[in-house]
């Protein structure tokens, strides 16, 4: 499970010029914000922009120090806080960086633990019950994971490893009742 730590990079969703139109002040007064996800911990984000051209699918740094294209972190937002353009554009997102991030994935697999006597990690996951998760866990005491294609090509019951991951992280950041977070911080 992450660890609540400060996100570095986030990847732009939309870009909203004339500020959020759920912003009750006068449209003069309004700044203009990007709606952004994390890299780490997919942390949901509003940025305030420079007066630089910023693009959907854009990498920003928002870390400490000098900022190119970003003034400032406005504040942590949840996911019924976007657009709908930000929410068409969070899978696709979501699926770069599980992609571009694919080893701290496959560790996931190779590392996964029970939660409880009755829970375990991978139960989390969509499509892996019980059968599954000893499956997963017999193949990986042979020999640890090295990627989602050894996970698929190993493990009959998961075809796609990596659509189980991006799934599992959407579900985090639209369910706010959601008890484990393996993905994302709370």
């Amino acid at each position: 499970m992450k660890t609540d730590k400060k996100e570095l990079y986030a990847v732009v969703l939309d870009v909203l010029m004339k500020g959020n139109l759920e912003d009750l002040r006068a449209g003069f007064r309004r700044e203009p914000v990007v709606q952004a996800v994390g890299t780490e911990q997919f942390k949901l984000l509003e940025l305030v922009p420079k007066k630089i051209e910023i693009q959907i699918h854009d990498r920003l740094y928002i870390g400490d120090g000098e900022r190119d294209k970003i003034e400032r972190v406005k504040r942590r937002i949840f996911y019924q806080d976007l657009t709908q353009v930000s929410k068409l554009e969070l899978p696709y997102v979501i699926e770069q960086l599980v992609i571009e991030n694919e080893q701290n994935f496959v560790q996931f697999f190779n590392r996964a633990i029970s939660i409880s006597p009755k829970l375990h990690m991978l139960h989390l996951l969509p499509g892996i019950g019980k059968k599954l998760m000893w499956e997963v866990l017999a193949t990986r005491e042979k020999k640890p994971f090295e990627s989602f294609a050894d996970i698929a090509a190993r493990v009959k019951g998961i075809p796609h490893p990596e659509r189980m991951v991006i799934e599992r992280v959407l579900e985090e950041l639209q369910d706010p009742d959601v008890k484990y977070h393996l993905f994302t911080s709370k």
